[in-house]
C-alpha cells in the first residue's frame, strides 16, 4: 500500500503527491501547492491545534475512545495501584521504571532538594496576605531561575539533569509555603526522614508538635492523586511547556509559563468548579432537576465530558476509588451523595451518553481534596506539584529532539490592505460607536 496522499488543486487542475508519516501529512508539503507564482503556498489552519501534532513524542499514549492513559506504556491503573509518586516521576523523565537502587537514589536525591534559598522565602513574604497561592506559585518558580543562573544552559545534560532534580524537589516546599503564607503561619523546613508526599503535608500542617506525623492513608491517597496528574500528552500547560521552551528559556521560567497556563479555569481549576456545582445543587433531590436545565441549556454539567475522552477517564474511576480510602478517615464528605447521585442519573440519561459525556478527572478530585483539608484555592497548585513532572519529561524530550525549532505559528490575516498614512489634523472625528 502506497503512504502517500493525493491532492488535486481545482484552481490550477494540478495534482500533488504528499508523504503519509503515521497518520499524519506534514504541513510543509502543503507548501508546495501554489495558486500561481509568487503564491506563498498552502498552509494549514487549525485554531486550538484540534487536529494537529505539533511533535513525536513516547512519554504519554492516550486513546479517548477507548478510555486508555499509559506513560510510557504502562497502564495508568497498574502505575497507580503499585507505585509511588517518585516512582512513577522517574519513569516520566528517564524513560523506565528504577530499579531498587536507582529509585533510592532518585528519592534521596530529590529529597536533598527540597529546601529552598532563604532569600527565596523572603520574596514570598512580599505577597499580600490575600494573594491567590498559584500567583504566589508561578512567581516563585519563576524567581528561582535568579537563583540558579546555570540552568540558561540548557544543552548540558548534567545541568539539566540538576535542574530537573531541584524542581521536583521544591515545587512541594513553595507550593506548602503559598499556603502557609495565606495564613500567616510560619514556614515550616522539609523534614528529609518522610517521603514526599507525607513531607509536603508536614510543611503543610505542622504546628507545634516535635514531629508530625501524617496520617499512611491519606499520604498515599495524595501519592495516587499526584501519579493520575503527572502528565497528559500535549495539553495546553505542556504545548506552553515546549513553546516556551523552544527559545531555550531555562527550566524554570519554562514551568512556571506552563504554571500561569494551567491556573485558568479551563485547565487546572475545573475541579474547583465542579465543587461550585455540587453547592449550587444543593441536595441528592435536587440533582435530577439541575440535569433537566442542563438539557435545556442553562448552566453546564462540570466534571464531565473530556476535549480527548470519548469515554470514561480511566483517571476518574481510580480517583472515585481513592476517594474512598480518604472518607475511611476523614468521614464522607457531604457532597460526595450529590456527586455520586449525579454521576448514576448522567450515566442512564440519552442525553449524555449520545454526547459521550463520562465523569472526567476533575469530578471527584475537587471532594476529595476539600476533604482531606485543602481549601480549594490551593487545588491548582496542588494539580502543579506532579504536573511539573510531565513539564519536565515534555521539555526535556523537545530539547533533545533535532526537528524541533523555536515554536512560531503562522496566522491567517484578516485586517485591513495597505492605507495612507494621514496627519493627525486630517483624521477626522470616528463615530462614537466605531470607538468603543
Amino acid at each position: 500500500m502506497k503512504e502517500t496522499l493525493t491532492i488535486i488543486d481545482n484552481r490550477t487542475d494540478l495534482r500533488y503527491e504528499v508523504p503519509i508519516h503515521q497518520g499524519t501529512v506534514r504541513t510543509m508539503d502543503l507548501r508546495k501547492i501554489q495558486a500561481g507564482p509568487g503564491d506563498f503556498g498552502l498552509m494549514g489552519y487549525d485554531p486550538a491545534f484540534m487536529n494537529t501534532a505539533s511533535c513525536q513524542s513516547a512519554i504519554t499514549f492516550i486513546d479517548g475512545d477507548k478510555g486508555i492513559l499509559r506513560y510510557r506504556g504502562y497502564a495508568i491503573e497498574h502505575l497507580a495501584e503499585k507505585c509511588s509518586f517518585l516512582e512513577v516521576a522517574y519513569l516520566l523523565l528517564f524513560g523506565e521504571l528504577p530499579t531498587a537502587a536507582e529509585l533510592n537514589a532518585w528519592v534521596d536525591t530529590v529529597t536533598h532538594h527540597t529546601m529552598i534559598h532563604e532569600t527565596t522565602k523572603k520574596f514570598l513574604e512580599g505577597f499580600r496576605y490575600d494573594a491567590h497561592p498559584m500567583g504566589m506559585f508561578i512567581s516563585t518558580v519563576a524567581a528561582l531561575s535568579t537563583v540558579y543562573p546555570e540552568a540558561r544552559n540548557v544543552h548540558d545534560p548534567a545541568l539539566r539533569h540538576l535542574q530537573m532534580c531541584r524542581l521536583v524537589g521544591k515545587v512541594p516546599t513553595i507550593a506548602a509555603y503559598t499556603y502557609r503564607h495565606s495564613l500567616g503561619y510560619p514556614y515550616v523546613y522539609p523534614d528529609n526522614e518522610l517521603s514526599y508526599t507525607a513531607n509536603f503535608m508536614n510543611m503543610l500542617w505542622k504546628m507545634v508538635e516535635p514531629k508530625y506525623q501524617a496520617n499512611a492513608q491519606l499520604a498515599r491517597a495524595l501519592d495516587i492523586l499526584f501519579i493520575l496528574h503527572a502528565d497528559h500528552e500535549q495539553n495546553c500547560s505542556a504545548n506552553v511547556m515546549r513553546s516556551v521552551g523552544s527559545s531555550q528559556a531555562d527550566p524554570f521560567v519554562s514551568v512556571a509559563a506552563a504554571a500561569a497556563a494551567l491556573s485558568g479555569p479551563l485547565h487546572g481549576g475545573a475541579n474547583e468548579e465542579v465543587l461550585r456545582m455540587l453547592d449550587e445543587i444543593g441536595s441528592k433531590d435536587k440533582v435530577w432537576s439541575y440535569l433537566e436545565q442542563v438539557k435545556a441549556g442553562h448552566g453546564k454539567l462540570m466534571g464531565f465530558g473530556h476535549r480527548i475522552y470519548k469515554n470514561y477517564d480511566p483517571r476518574a474511576q481510580i480517583i472515585k476509588w481513592a476517594a474512598n480510602q480518604v472518607f475511611e478517615v476523614t468521614g464522607r464528605n457531604p457532597k460526595l451523595e450529590i456527586a455520586l447521585e449525579l454521576e448514576r442519573i448522567a450515566l442512564e440519561d440519552d442525553y449524555f451518553v449520545k454526547r459521550r459525556l463520562y465523569p472526567n478527572v476533575d469530578f471527584y478530585s475537587g471532594i476529595m481534596y476539600q476533604a482531606m483539608g485543602f481549601q480549594p484555592d490551593l487545588f491548582t497548585v496542588l494539580f502543579a506539584i506532579p504536573r511539573t513532572v510531565g513539564w519536565l519529561a515534555q521539555w526535556q524530550e523537545m530539547v533533545q529532539d533535532p526537528e524541533q525549532k523555536i515554536a512560531r505559528p503562522r496566522q491567517v490575516y484578516i485586517g485591513s490592505e495597505q492605507r495612507d498614512f494621514l496627519p493627525i489634523e486630517r483624521r477626522g472625528v470616528r463615530a462614537a460607536s466605531s470607538a468603543t
